[in-house]
């Protein structure tokens, strides 16, 4: 069982930056694939990025590609999201999630979920 707990979102204007990170406790953390989804308001959640277990490896979706950054330390147990150049429609709950078998986008396959973050990026 693995505990993960969010931090580092808060208020920023646009065009500004926000780095995310994602403790977890409990569990072998280097086993599992990591990713970030989040939930703007009124919408479904959606994928963000994604890293194996390894690191080395990541995925993004293509609205925060070249902009966002995923990482991950295995020996602190943390994932990171560097957020620069955010934008409006980037204001969102985010969410890391850790997944025992990969580390893809479908957030159906996460079996392991924080409580979120709320990021909200102003004009």
């Amino acid at each position: 069982q693995v505990q993960l707990v969010e931090s580092g979102g808060g208020l920023v204007q646009a065009g500004g930056s926000l780095r995310l990170s994602c403790a977890a406790s409990g569990g072998t953390f280097s086993s599992y694939g990591l990713g970030w989804f989040r939930q703007p308001p009124g919408k479904e959640r959606e994928f963000v990025a994604s890293i194996r277990r390894t690191g080395g490896l990541t995925n993004y979706a293509n609205s925060v590609k070249g902009r966002f950054t995923i990482s991950r330390d295995n020996a602190k147990m943390t994932v990171y999201l560097q957020m620069n150049s955010l934008k409006l429609e980037d204001t969102a709950v985010y969410y890391c999630a850790a997944d025992r078998t990969g580390w893809g986008a479908d957030r159906n396959k996460y079996d392991y979920w924080g409580q979120g973050t709320q990021v909200t990026v102003s004009s």
